[in-house]
């Protein structure tokens, strides 16, 4: 089942979105087809119309109908700025239209086509089915409300000209405008709202890296701040211990003995540096999660029966529910998280749980997973990730806990 879903259900949002868009516009063409393309062909048995006048019109909506659904994947490339504007299709789907409307009404006039049912389908169809795609080639929406009422005006002028009745003409332009207005706002607002959710999943990539930016940045700074005086007092005074050195005065090892306690007072107060940055709080970083996905989008539920864990134990998991937090926003489209912790055969068992895994992903070899492992190991504790049969992906952390260092609290 997954392999014949796979193709929906692994994609992100924007994805989805965009796909769903443009089948619909492909489905136009259909529709346009069915409607409008069958109609000449359906009358020519008991119409004047003729069996070749019939097929050529037929021909001409089939045509129609491809070119338009041509230019409405083109427009919506350009809609997300993939390609240039595709003026000459939509310079094509003008003139063909304006030919086919104009024809047919001739053909009106003429009395090769007697049925008025039948001339008014065909131009009000063809024009309005050109107005949704012709609508996606403009951006500025003052210019696509212009369009629709100066193409119903056109047509409804070009009928009157040929000598119909000014009511027909009228028909034709309130038609044109309760249609074409219709499907041009459809239209434009799709492309819109497809536009719109790929912004906003480029936002969200560009939040993720900035986030990992910054936290960079304040490591580099935290070290800078630590690690710049120092070095400058060391590199000072081994200089001065030189000097001292060189002219034989026994005040060169006081200096460098000062020397070696600014070095091990600088070693430690990087290791509290990197102990503050690895150190993670495992309720902070639950409440944490919750917040963040929250924010997201994704349902987080979160299941914590209340126990009292050794500081290494609960750095480790910590880390465990920041680095699947940090996964889940980045290598997914879930809807919702389950976070749950677990006493187990003397043993605390986390358990991360999301769906909107996307097919093909790798999943479980990148260096996140690779170090949760190595920080489980140093509390004697295993981690599995992957995929389970609900379709959903699933991270689990195991960690051993002696019964003397575990205890309920209230």
């Amino acid at each position: 089942m997954s392999r014949l879903t796979g193709w929906w259900s692994g994609r992100g949002s924007a994805a989805k979105v965009e796909l769903y868009t443009r089948w619909s516009f492909h489905f136009f063409m259909v529709i346009e087809i069915g409607a409008i393309g069958l109609v000449p062909i359906a009358d020519s048995g008991h119409n004047p119309l003729g069996s070749s006048l019939g097929l050529a019109l037929t021909l001409l909506v089939c045509a129609h109908a491809v070119l338009n659904a041509v230019l409405s994947s083109r427009a919506l490339d350009w809609a997300l700025d993939r390609r240039d504007r595709p003026v000459r299709l939509a310079t094509a789907m003008v003139v063909l239209t304006t030919a086919g409307s104009l024809a047919v009404i001739a053909l009106r006039a003429t009395g090769a086509v007697e049925d008025p049912a039948t001339a008014a389908a065909l131009v009000t169809g063809l024009v309005t089915f050109a107005l949704g795609g012709v609508v996606l080639c403009v951006r500025r929406r003052r210019r696509m409300l212009y369009i629709v009422p100066a193409t119903a005006l056109a047509i409804g002028a070009a009928v009157v000209a040929t000598g119909a009745h000014p009511g027909e003409g009228a028909g034709y332009a309130v038609a044109i405008t309760l249609g074409g207005g219709g499907l041009a706002a459809a239209c434009g607002f799709s492309a819109w709202l497809m536009k719109i959710v790929w912004e906003l999943e480029r936002s969200r990539d560009l939040k993720a890296r900035l986030a990992v930016a910054e936290e960079r940045l304040r490591f580099g700074r935290d070290l800078h701040d630590v690690m710049g005086r120092n070095l400058s007092v060391i590199a000072l005074k081994s200089e001065l211990a030189v000097q001292l050195a060189r002219r034989e005065r026994p005040e060169a090892v006081d200096q460098m003995i000062e020397v070696q306690r600014i070095a091990q007072e600088s070693q430690r107060e990087v290791r509290d540096v990197v102990r503050g940055y690895r150190e993670a709080d495992l309720r902070v970083e639950l409440e944490g999660a919750r917040g963040v996905l929250g924010a997201a989008g994704i349902d987080c539920a979160v299941d914590l029966v209340p126990l009292e864990l050794p500081a290494g134990v609960q750095s480790v998991l910590g880390w465990v529910v920041r680095e699947t937090t940090t996964n889940v926003l980045r290598h997914g489209d879930a809807r919702s998280c389950a976070i749950s912790l677990r006493e187990k055969d003397g043993s605390v068992l986390l358990t991360v749980r999301n769906d909107g895994v996307r097919e093909g992903a790798v999943m479980g070899r990148g260096s996140g997973l690779a170090g949760l492992r190595e920080r489980l190991a140093t509390v004697d504790g295993t981690l599995e990730a992957g995929p389970d049969d609900g379709g959903t992906f699933q991270v689990t952390a195991l960690v051993p806990v002696a019964a003397a260092e575990r205890g309920r609290v209230g």
